[in-house]
């Protein structure tokens, strides 16, 4: 299995609407790709689909599949703090990462999907770094708003994750936007960070290197 791990410099960044778009265009190429969400948490009066069910109808899971049925956390909290909270035993990294091994066919693309930023907590003991650290991935998708304030966050974010390989996706991306346009040369050029802006090239990106691992 190749494990891409799809993060983002905050939350509400676009993270699930860029792994369900990348799943679902490398399933029109015929080839196999499964999406795990290893841990979800939401408002318990949340009307809209979690992020287990928007991955799950893009990849064609049972979205408890994407994501456990306990690791499903009705309280719009980072997901320690919601467990605790809701007074669900403590899990950790680690625990994470063998569900996530276990539950992900081989010889497939396996995009995991992070929650919040980087450094936002996931576990009792750690955040995606560790995750990331546990899993190995082949690729760490960055998405980031190619906004203001975007060379920023990215760089705190590219730094925790160095030992890594990177690809930042610019989400929401303008390329008649003057401010969109330099940022990303500012992060190519300055920076020498790979960045992609659109989303034909990330899912080439993913593929390439899913055929190569």
């Amino acid at each position: 299995m190749t494990f891409i791990v799809v993060t983002g410099t905050g939350t509400d960044i676009g993270k699930t609407w860029v792994t369900a778009a990348v799943a679902t265009a490398l399933r029109r190429r015929g080839l196999a790709v499964v999406a795990r969400k290893p841990v979800q948490s939401f408002a318990p009066d949340q009307d809209t689909p979690t992020d287990a069910e928007v991955l799950g109808d893009a990849t064609g899971e049972d979205p408890h599949i994407v994501c456990p049925a306990h690791r499903w956390l009705p309280r719009a909290m980072a997901p320690p703090m919601a467990a605790e909270a809701l007074g669900c035993d403590r899990f950790t990294f680690a625990d994470l990462a063998m569900e996530i091994t276990q539950t992900s066919p081989r010889h497939a693309i396996v995009l995991v999907e992070s929650v919040g930023g980087v450094r936002s907590p996931l576990a009792s003991d750690g955040d995606t770094v560790a995750l990331v650290a546990a899993l190995q991935p082949a690729l760490v998708v960055l998405v980031a708003d190619a906004a203001l304030g975007t060379i920023n966050v990215v760089r705190l974010s590219v730094d925790v994750l160095r030992s890594h390989r990177v690809v930042v996706y610019l989400n929401r991306y303008d390329p008649d936007d003057e401010l969109h346009v330099r940022n990303q040369d500012w992060l190519v050029t300055r920076e020498g960070l790979e960045v992609v802006s659109n989303l034909d090239d990330l899912e080439d990106l993913v593929a390439r290197v899913a055929a190569a691992g």
